[in-house]
């Protein structure tokens, strides 16, 4: 089965879930930042562990989908270049985006892309179980250890891998580890996906609105906190004009 004969509705509807939740969370940090709403909208159990939740989600799919393309390099640096050019403009804005989603999401293509028949010479019948273990390890490696270096690439390479360093200012905090073990793990239940594996219902399955959304998750992405931005401005102008 190929996505370009069919697309799944039930990927689609579960990235475009996904990058719903992220708006609604941008959105929330908006209200706490520049309209001194209360911090516990943005910062509370509950949006703590859905941030997990839709950014793991939103992984896992584009794992799924790596398996769906031989362009994932291709795929990658059109992603890197947005990203890129995300930076810059948050940079710009003293908002400094230097590896945020994206720019997680198209690394993990192009390393994909490039090391895709090493991961498929693993069995497929232990890989899962590999993948798991990887990013269990590599969770707790983050919480325990506290790796650190003088040299400011070393330095900023260790933020990128999950251990921030002193002075290094991001605010879409995204790291490699463990997100790259989860993201491997969707290539792997991408494959039996691809293969038609799944229950049949899996592939007929219908869902309003969210598939709609998933399928242009990119645009959705790069326009999203610039709409939330103007509109928040807008409420703070007219706030303090009456």
């Amino acid at each position: 089965m190929e996505e370009k004969k069919k697309r799944i509705e039930i990927i689609d509807a579960l990235r475009g879930f996904a990058i719903a939740l992220m708006v609604i969370h941008h959105a929330l940090y908006n209200l706490a930042v520049f309209l001194d709403a209360p911090w516990w909208l943005y910062r509370n159990p509950v949006f703590n562990t859905l941030q997990v939740f839709f950014i793991g989600l939103f992984i896992v799919i584009s794992g799924i989908s790596s398996r769906f393309s031989r362009g994932n390099v291709e795929r990658g640096s059109i992603v890197i270049v947005i990203a890129v050019l995300i930076t810059y403009v948050t940079v710009r804005m003293e908002m400094p985006i230097y590896f945020g989603i994206l720019h997680l999401l198209g690394f993990l293509m192009i390393f994909y892309g490039v090391t895709r028949k090493f991961w498929d010479n693993i069995p497929r019948k232990i890989v899962p179980f590999i993948y798991i273990a990887l990013t269990v390890v590599s969770a707790l490696a983050r919480v325990y250890l506290s790796p650190s270096s003088d040299n400011p690439i070393i330095s900023d390479l260790l933020s990128v891998l999950g251990w921030y360093q002193p002075g290094f200012v991001n605010f879409d905090k995204q790291v490699i580890l463990p997100w790259i073990f989860v993201f491997l793990f969707g290539t792997w239940a991408g494959e039996y996906i691809r293969e038609g594996r799944f229950p049949v219902r899996f592939y007929e399955m219908k869902v309003p609105f969210f598939p709609a959304v998933g399928r242009h998750a990119l645009l959705v992405y790069v326009l999203h906190q610039p709409i939330l931005y103007g509109i928040t401005m807008g409420i703070a102008y007219y706030i303090s004009r009456t």
